[in-house]
């Protein structure tokens, strides 16, 4: 929907409120007092001589929408830069209709809350007039206006809703959906502070195109200090403000295709940073925590995807999109009524075929038994008249008798095709009969196909969503199963390489165990040894003697000089001498 398209909007409820009796026309007067506030608030020059040139042939009566139309985009649209506020220029056409249609004393909100309502009902209704909303588009802003409150979206009584909608028009103008929002039916349990608030929030996405905003932090250019500031993000630009009022703005961030957004690593005390290059400069900004970071990220990087791909905002590609659906599904549902009424026309041919068919056979019906009372009248006239010439013609009765055989042989013939006859008319009337009822079943089957297709169109939804978290459902499942069978087969190295150790230790036990024993032999050798010994000590024991400190006994002299043994010592050495030269001896 262009900007045009979104102007005209307003302008028709601000010209469809100064319709006072609802005529279709509005006097001169009050168009000339519309169209100067019009280009007032469009920053448009107003030429006040127009009006009276455009309509000089008409008479100081009323003008119509349509004789309205040429004036309005002629001298006034057509010269539309969009250098202007669009909230001054709704609040010019809401002033002028809410005094007419609009009542707050049965209302839980304000004039500036159903201003915003109005604005929104302008950006959902369909492009045709005069302007409603569509049940689609009311499920849609009431759901974004319950999450926006926090809350969770009752579907029960919605759908109850939905079944009074049907009953009626299925449809609502501005006001009736102001009275739906501002009677606080689906808002019940949630204060007024909380509807305000989610009213502001849809408003602001839908209407001022703010896909996200918050309090972070900024660096300077020249000081090189950080501010905190109140940053709004739209699809082409970021604008940043004192304070959350935003009352005072401290400068934009413009938005291309060329612009980028990265995270940074934490310095000069600041944590959460990331890095927003424009075009002319880059900006560093520091967010509260690790999230939120991360939302701003994904928010300003979806904002340059969109504006290279030249897509508009998501809130209102997701309209055009839902607008598009409802287009293709008016046009399915046409093409099956045509396909309907294409059915029921060749229906009625049909049946009107077999009406003449069922009318040609009751004349043939007739025919025949007109003919069958005239051969019978003649055969009977025959009969009496061979009955009188009987005795005079004799030869003649017996030519008139062979004829009469023949006669009858054709009356066999002529009442069996009556039978025939009445039989077809017989099977005629059970296909009519067996027609109605398919033509019944015919009905029963349209409005089955009908209820189908409207259940079917439901269920899509929910299978896509389905189809969604099965989809991620499956790949998280393949995800843990993959690390499941990593870790599986790491226990399974780990249960081998335990195998071989233990084997290893089994092995290296054994080794043990066979040099325990080795050594255990050894050490039993070593002692029986040891106990050789000692007994031999015992058995010498008188031969040894200590040294002590001092102590000088008799000396042995040898070639060499004194001895190093005793005499003692002499003997014993010569006694194991003599032993051991006497047992080869004794072995021989």
């Amino acid at each position: 929907m262009g900007l045009r398209d979104e102007l005209l909007k307003s302008i028709w409820h601000a010209f469809t409120a100064l319709d006072v009796d609802k005529s279709g026309k509005v006097s001169k007067s009050q168009l000339k007092v519309l169209s100067h506030n019009l280009c007032t608030v469009m920053k448009i020059p107003h030429d006040p001589v127009a009006l009276e040139e455009h309509f000089k042939d008409d008479d100081e009566g009323p003008v119509s929408n349509q004789g309205y139309m040429p004036y309005l985009n002629k001298f006034i649209l057509d010269k539309v830069t969009g250098n202007f506020d669009r909230q001054d220029f709704n609040k010019m056409c809401w002033t002028l209709c809410s005094r007419k249609n609009l009542d707050l004393c049965q209302l839980f909100i304000s004039n500036e809350e159903a201003f915003k309502i109005w604005c929104i009902f302008n950006f959902l209704s369909e492009d045709r007039y005069p302007l409603i909303i569509v049940t689609e588009e009311i499920e849609y802003f009431l759901r974004k206006l319950t999450e926006a409150m926090g809350g969770s979206w009752v579907e029960e009584r919605f759908e109850d809703y939905k079944l009074q909608l049907h009953s009626k028009q299925q449809r609502l103008s501005a006001w009736e959906l102001i009275s739906l929002v501002g009677s606080g039916h689906f808002s019940k349990g949630m204060d007024r502070q909380a509807l305000s608030m989610g009213i502001s929030e849809v408003y602001q996405e839908l209407i001022l195109d703010v896909l996200k905003q918050g309090y972070m932090m900024k660096k300077g250019h020249k000081r090189k200090n950080w501010t905190e500031r109140w940053f709004v993000l739209k699809p082409n630009s970021i604008s940043y403000y004192v304070g959350e009022d935003q009352a005072e703005k401290k400068g934009d961030i413009l938005l291309d295709g060329n612009c980028s957004v990265e995270p940074l690593q934490d310095k000069e005390g600041k944590k959460c940073l990331f890095l927003i290059k424009s075009s002319h400069k880059s900006f560093e900004i520091s967010a509260s925590d690790k999230k939120k970071k991360q939302e701003w990220i994904h928010a300003i990087h979806n904002c340059v995807s969109l504006l290279r791909q030249d897509r508009p905002a998501p809130h209102r590609e997701a309209r055009q999109k839902r607008r598009e659906m409802r287009l293709k599904q008016q046009a399915e549902q046409e093409e099956l009524e045509l396909r309907m009424r294409e059915l029921q026309t060749s229906n009625e041919v049909k049946q009107l075929e077999l009406e003449n068919m069922r009318k040609a056979l009751d004349e043939a019906a007739a025919n025949a038994a007109e003919e069958e009372r005239r051969r019978l009248q003649t055969q009977t006239e025959l009969q009496d008249r061979y009955r009188v010439e009987l005795d005079r013609e004799k030869m003649v009765r017996q030519q008139m008798e062979e004829q009469v055989a023949q006669k009858s042989t054709e009356l066999e013939q002529y009442l069996q095709r009556v039978r025939e006859l009445e039989d077809m008319y017989r099977q005629l009337e059970d296909a009519l009969e067996d027609e109605r009822r398919a033509r019944q079943d015919e009905e029963a089957v349209r409005r089955l196909q009908a209820r189908l297709l409207e259940e079917e169109a439901m269920k899509r939804a929910e299978l896509e969503q389905v189809h969604l978290r099965q989809q991620r459902a499956i790949s998280e499942t393949e995800a843990e199963k993959q690390e499941l069978e990593k870790e599986r087969l790491a226990k399974e190295s780990a249960l081998q390489a335990a195998m071989k150790q233990l084997e290893q230790l089994e092995e290296e036990r054994k080794e043990a165990l066979e040099q325990y024993q080795m050594v255990s032999k050894k050490l039993e050798d070593a002692a029986n040894n040891t106990k050789t010994w000692k007994h031999k000590v015992a058995e010498h024991e008188g031969l040894l003697r200590l040294i002590q400190p001092g102590s000088k006994g008799q000396q042995l002299i040898t070639n060499w000089g004194p001895a190093a043994f005793s005499e003692a010592e002499l003997n014993l050495r010569m006694k194991k001498w003599q032993e051991m030269k006497n047992q080869p001896t004794q072995s021989q």
